[in-house]
């Protein structure tokens, strides 16, 4: 299964990189990772909207700069990349514009998460979004990969940079302090 992966992969990169088949392969690409990108998105800035517009971004940077995709690594690694990205460069953004320093960050994510109107009324779902609210930035990043998305440590890696053995302790340490949370939250 795999091997069809990395050949559909590949037969979209060539449709991308060839000017008379890359807006339809583009639309493709649209249709393939509009959804898992939004998510991976969504659980970084915790707003839909500007989820929506990060994932405009992230597409919009794609299609700017498919020409630089080496094909080193797949294409929905690169895409994941450019959708961090971005959402860590809005996250930064938003700190400065609304003056939250990384201490009051936690405060802020959960004010947030609980002023949201685009989540279902499930509790223990809103519990463990703002568990993971109080997790640091990379923590948080590594958990949602490895718990929302179920991606395998090596992508994670591809994606972040970051060796697989830090990954896993990063994941167990947001793992035991999500459990602690919880423990002083019942």
């Amino acid at each position: 299964m795999a091997e069809d992966t990395t050949s559909n992969d590949q037969t979209l990169i060539d449709q991308l990189r060839d000017p008379s088949t890359c807006r339809k392969a583009f639309g493709q690409v649209i249709a393939i990772y509009t959804e898992p990108l939004y998510w991976q998105i969504r659980r970084m800035v915790d707003n839909h909207d500007d989820a929506n517009d990060l994932l405009q971004n992230t597409f919009l940077k794609a299609w700017t700069s498919i020409e630089n995709f080496r094909g080193d690594a797949k294409l929905s690694t690169w895409l994941h990349k450019i959708a961090i990205n971005e959402s860590l460069s809005f996250l930064e953004r938003e700190r400065k514009r609304q003056n939250v320093s990384l201490d009051d960050e936690e405060s802020h994510l959960i004010q947030v998460i609980e002023a949201d109107t685009n989540i279902d009324g499930d509790q223990l779902k809103l519990k463990l979004r703002k568990a993971v609210a109080t997790l640091p930035e990379k923590q948080r990043l590594v958990f949602n990969m490895k718990y929302y998305d179920d991606m395998k440590y090596e992508e994670i890696s591809d994606i972040l940079g970051t060796s697989v053995g830090a990954l896993k302790a990063s994941y167990h340490l947001a793992v035991k302090k999500i459990e602690q949370y919880f423990e002083d939250n019942d």
